[in-house]
C-alpha cells in the first residue's frame, strides 16, 4: 500500500513541482458523466454528435481540470488541502486513449496560510499543453503521513462485447428468418429492430389482424415484410420449422408463443428439423468489466441432462463460442467443488466430459471440469487452491450441472451483475432465436446477431469486403 507524506505550508518552497500520468479512458467519460450531470454527447464514447462517422469520445474540461485536483490534494501540498480558487485557459483539447500529465509548482506562499500555485495540464504523446492556470489553495498546517487507500470499485455498464457482436455481422446478407406468432409489440418489435439494422430478413407466421395490431402499438410500418397468416400457436410454429425446411428461411425466432410449441415443431418427425445432437440453449452475456463475452449454458431447454446430453451441451456451446469470434473456447463444467466427489454427481461428469475432450470426443476447445465457480472464473481463486490448467480462472463458456443452476445463474448475471444476455437454441437444423419478454432492444437485437454469425459460419458465408474493412 503506497505511503503518502504531505507537505505543510512551513516547509513549502517557492519552486517546488509536483506531478501525476493519468490515461484518459472511455470509462473515465462515462463515470464524469453521470458523476456531473453533463451528457453533452461530444464527450460520451459511440456518439458521433457532428456527424463526421468517428465517435469523439472529447474529454470535458474539467475532467482534464479535475487532474489538477489529484496532484494538489495527493502530493503539494498533499493531505490537508483545501482549495480557495481555481483560474483556467484551454489551450487544447484531450481524447479517450490520451495519456496526461496534470503538475503544479509553488509560486507564492500568502498570508493565512494560503499558497498560490501555477497549474498545467499536458498531453504525453506530443507535449501539447491543454490548460493552465493558477491554484490558490489552504495549505496544511500539520504533517500528514497516508496510505492510498483503495476507493470503493466502480464498473461501468458498457457492453462492449455486443458491440463488437454487432460489427461481426455487418456486411453479412440478411438471415432470413421465420418469426412465429409475433403478434404482441415486445415479440414484434423485436424482429423488426433486427430487420432494420439489416441483420435478419423476417417472415412473419401469425395472426394477421394480431401482427398488424402490434404494429400499429409501435408505431411500425410492416411495408416489405412477408406475412404468413395463419391461426393458432401451433399451426403457425408447423408453417414456419416448413419454411426452413424448404429452404425459405434459414433460422427460426420465437415469438408470442410458448417455448414448448415451438419446440414441437421443430422436433417433430416428420419434415421436422431434428439432426443428430440434442436441442441445447445457450446464454452469450456481457458482463461488464469482463474482458470476453461469457457463455452460460445450458439455462433453458434440459432440466436434469444426463452425461450423453452434456456432450452435446459442450459441444454446442463450443461451436458457437467460435462463431462468436473465440477461436479456442474454454470451458469450465461447472460443480460445487472443484475435485471429483463420487457422492456428487455433476463433478463426475465434469471429469467425464474433460477426458472425453483430451481423447477427442469433444473438439474444438478445451474442457476442464470439475470446476467451482470461483476457480473456473478467477485467477487469484484458482492459483489460491493449486488449480492450473488453461481453463481454471479464464473460462469462456460455463456449463452448468443442471437447468435450475444455469438459469439462476444466467439471471443472476444480468439482474444482479449489469450484463446483457443473448439467447439462442442450438442442435436442430438451423439456429433458433430465443428472446424473453424481459429482454431489452440489446438483448433481443443480439440475440439475431448470433444466429447470423453462426449461421455464416456453418453455411461457408463470410461478410462484404467493404464492411470487414471499415471494421
Amino acid at each position: 500500500m503506497t505511503e503518502l507524506v504531505n507537505h505543510p505550508y512551513d516547509s513549502l518552497a517557492v519552486g517546488e513541482t509536483a506531478e501525476l500520468r493519468r490515461l484518459c479512458t472511455a470509462e473515465d467519460l462515462i463515470v464524469f458523466a453521470n458523476a456531473s450531470g453533463n451528457h453533452n454527447p461530444m464527450h460520451l464514447p459511440q456518439h458521433d454528435p457532428d456527424g463526421d462517422g468517428r465517435s469523439d469520445a472529447v474529454a470535458p474540461g474539467m475532467w482534464v481540470a479535475s487532474l489538477i485536483s489529484a496532484v494538489l490534494g495527493n502530493i503539494l501540498p498533499g493531505a490537508g488541502t483545501l482549495y480557495r480558487s481555481q483560474t483556467l485557459i484551454f489551450h487544447d483539447r484531450a481524447q479517450a486513449g490520451d495519456e496526461l500529465i496534470a503538475r503544479v509548482t509553488v509560486r507564492e506562499k500568502l498570508p493565512e496560510g494560503v499558497v498560490a500555485l501555477e497549474t498545467e495540464v499536458s498531453r504525453v504523446a506530443d507535449g501539447a499543453t491543454l490548460l493552465t492556470g493558477r491554484a490558490e489553495v489552504v495549505a496544511p498546517q500539520a504533517l500528514i503521513t497516508f496510505h492510498a487507500h483503495e476507493l470503493p470499485g466502480l464498473v461501468v455498464r458498457r457492453h462492449l462485447h455486443f458491440d463488437a457482436l454487432l460489427e461481426r455481422v455487418e456486411g453479412l446478407p440478411p438471415l432470413p428468418t421465420a418469426v412465429v406468432a409475433p403478434e404482441e409489440e415486445n415479440s414484434l418489435g423485436g424482429a423488426l429492430l433486427a430487420r432494420q439494422c439489416n441483420i435478419i430478413e423476417p417472415i412473419l407466421f401469425g395472426d394477421r389482424a394480431l401482427i398488424e395490431a402490434a404494429a400499429a402499438a409501435l408505431g411500425e410500418s410492416l411495408d416489405g415484410v412477408a406475412i404468413v397468416d395463419v391461426a393458432g400457436h401451433a399451426r403457425a410454429a408447423n408453417a414456419a420449422v416448413d419454411a426452413v425446411a424448404s429452404g425459405q428461411a434459414r433460422a427460426l425466432m420465437k415469438g408470442h408463443l410458448h417455448t414448448d410449441e415451438l419446440l414441437r415443431a421443430v422436433l417433430r418427425k416428420e419434415n421436422g428439423l431434428r439432426t443428430g445432437r440434442r436441442l441445447t440453449h445457450v446464454f452469450v452475456v456481457d458482463i461488464p468489466g469482463v474482458s470476453h463475452p461469457m457463455l452460460v449454458t445450458d439455462a433453458a431447454i434440459n432440466i436434469a441432462p444426463d452425461l450423453r446430453t452434456k456432450v452435446d451441451i459442450v459441444q454446442n456451446a463450443i461451436d458457437l463460442a467460435i462463431s462468436i469470434g473465440i477461436a479456442v473456447p474454454k470451458v469450465g463444467v461447472l460443480s460445487a467443488v472443484e475435485t471429483v466427489n463420487p457422492d456428487i454427481p455433476s463433478s463426475v461428469d465434469a471429469a467425464l466430459l474433460s477426458k472425453m475432450n483430451e481423447r477427442g470426443q469433444i473438439t474444438g476447445g478445451v474442457v476442464d471440469g470439475p470446476l467451482a465457480m470461483d476457480n473456473a472464473v478467477s485467477i487469484a481463486a484458482a492459483r489460491t487452491k493449486g488449480i492450473g490448467g488453461a481453463v481454471a480462472g479464464h473460462a469462456e463458456v460455463l456449463v452448468a450441472p443442471n437447468l435450475d443452476a444455469g438459469n439462476m445463474l444466467a439471471k443472476q448475471l444480468t439482474f444482479i451483475g449489469g450484463a446483457e444476455a443473448a439467447g439462442v437454441v442450438l442442435g436442430a437444423a438451423c439456429p433458433i432465436i430465443l428472446t424473453s419478454r424481459a429482454d431489452g432492444e440489446k438483448a433481443r437485437l443480439v440475440s439475431c446477431a448470433v444466429a447470423a454469425a453462426h449461421w455464416a459460419r456453418l453455411a461457408g458465408v463470410t461478410a462484404a469486403p467493404a464492411a470487414r474493412a471499415a471494421q
